[in-house]
């Protein structure tokens, strides 16, 4: 297997070279399961699990690889499985808050170059939800391009107010219109492919993510169930998130549908998402303007003048007061966290 193919390059192999050994191998998390992971050797996909120093060193699920890692693994000769002993620091991530109460960041993906923000333009057509998907893209490091599918349930007309609407709320972000299921369109999608690099592919659950993989390959990869009748929505069915080879092409990360888009520390993807409301707001009279009640507002203004829709700065506003809790909760976590540390280094030296 040739790595470079699947996204090795100068940066990793630098980092590799500085903390390896004579008998280390780099590898590519290519699945990721409970206890266990898939990895790209040159010698092709092995199993392999994590070193007992990994895992007593780990304190939160960042420290854990994730597809789309590269890592340090060695080849133990008594064992039929590969022992995974470092992260190669990672280029670039997708992340978002754990889903529920518990204040944590959860990585979807590392070491991507494109982000694919798949919707559809039927019920999963969302405006809201795409801020929050391009708030979590700007902030990976990654460039964001906007897929929307299923033009076949669609008018002409319908699909340019959509496509229209988008482009006003993803300023310079390219937007593409597709059809997956007659496989319409996707000369634009498959332009972004090519060897070395990596694409993740998020989206919420039934908006077509495993119908594109399999027209991109070529064949049927991902199991996909149609779509129901009722409401024209996919049914879920991608489980696990795993890298997926495109031939010729460079890789596919394919992810499980999102059912809550929780931010974490996504403060500079959110002034990227609202650009448009962040330089508004240096028009404002008052420095800490909150375009609630403030005389001179310039984003109100905006609001009174048709060139700026209310919706979108009630959800920046939600969004930045998301993100100024979740600061607040990841301070009293990291207290925790280092006294509960201290805590087992005072037990041990008493």
């Amino acid at each position: 297997m040739n790595l470079k193919n699947i996204g090795f390059n100068d940066y990793i192999e630098a980092n590799f070279n500085s903390i390896s050994n004579d008998d280390d191998l780099i590898a590519r998390i290519s699945g990721e399961y409970e206890k266990l992971y898939k990895i790209i050797t040159e010698y092709g996909e092995k199993t392999a699990e994590i070193s007992g120093n990994m895992k007593y060193n780990a304190e939160r699920r960042f420290d854990y690889p994730v597809v789309g890692d590269w890592v340090l693994v060695k080849d133990y000769k008594n064992s039929d499985k590969y022992i995974i002993k470092k992260i190669i620091p990672r280029q670039t991530k997708v992340s978002r808050k754990v889903a529920g109460k518990k204040s944590e960041e959860q990585i979807i993906s590392a070491n991507i170059d494109y982000i694919f923000i798949m919707s559809d333009l039927k019920d999963d057509y969302n405006l809201n939800r795409l801020e929050r998907y391009l708030t979590i893209a700007y902030d990976s490091g990654a460039k964001p391009i906007i897929i929307l599918n299923k033009a076949d349930l669609c008018t002409n007309k319908n699909i340019e107010n959509k496509k229209s609407e988008v482009e006003k709320i993803a300023f310079g972000v390219p937007v593409h219109v597709i059809s997956c299921k007659e496989n319409k369109r996707l000369t634009e999608i498959k332009k972004y492919l090519s060897l070395g690099i990596t694409i993740s592919l998020i989206g919420s659950s039934g908006v077509g993510k495993s119908t594109l993989i399999n027209q991109l390959i070529g064949k049927t990869k991902q199991k996909t169930n149609d779509t129901r009748k009722s409401d024209g929505k996919g049914k879920h069915t991608t489980t696990a998130r795993e890298i997926i080879i495109i031939p010729d092409k460079g890789v596919i990360i394919d992810t499980p549908g999102m059912r809550e888009i929780q931010l974490w520390n996504n403060e500079s993807g959110i002034n990227s998402t609202f650009s448009d409301i962040e330089n508004l707001s240096k028009g404002c009279k008052f420095n800490d303007c909150t375009h609630a009640h403030e005389p001179s507002c310039a984003v109100k203004k905006a609001i009174e003048e048709g060139n700026l829709k209310k919706e979108r700065l009630n959800n920046f506003q939600k969004m930045k007061k998301e993100m100024r809790y979740q600061k607040l909760k990841e301070m009293k976590n990291a207290n925790q966290i280092e006294h509960a540390k201290w805590y087992e280094i005072t037990k041990k030296n008493r």
